[in-house]
């Protein structure tokens, strides 16, 4: 059963606060993992800052999700960019792929992302 997880600002949050932002939505289904679980419903949604791409947020619809918030509260802290996450490793067939998928997308065709993607 999918669960929401968030950390950080949702997209109306970041907007209300004055930033101008970057969203992207990686649906389950773009996620090796969750293809090998037979589960991909839900998605990953990162916020960014526009200009400096700076990640804000993260919104987690996803039976896992509580396990990969973790990840995204690290990054959060850090200060990193989706371009720092999508350029860091990850390890494969799990969950938290996603996050790196996710952060790719900024600049990044889904379909090209991962050799087992739907």
């Amino acid at each position: 059963m999918a669960t929401n997880t968030t950390v950080g600002l949702s997209e109306a949050e970041a907007v209300a606060r004055g930033y101008s932002v970057d969203t992207r939505l990686l649906d389950l289904e773009n996620v090796p993992r969750a293809l090998v679980n037979f589960d991909t419903q839900g998605f990953i949604k990162m916020v960014a800052e526009h200009n400096s791409g700076r990640l804000l947020g993260v919104q987690i619809v996803a039976a896992e999700g509580g396990e990969i918030i973790q990840t995204a509260v690290m990054a959060l802290r850090a200060g990193l960019t989706v371009q720092e996450i999508g350029d860091d490793l990850f390890p494969y067939l799990t969950m938290v792929e996603g996050l790196k998928l996710c952060a790719q997308t900024f600049t990044k065709d889904v379909k090209q992302l991962s050799c087992c993607a739907g």
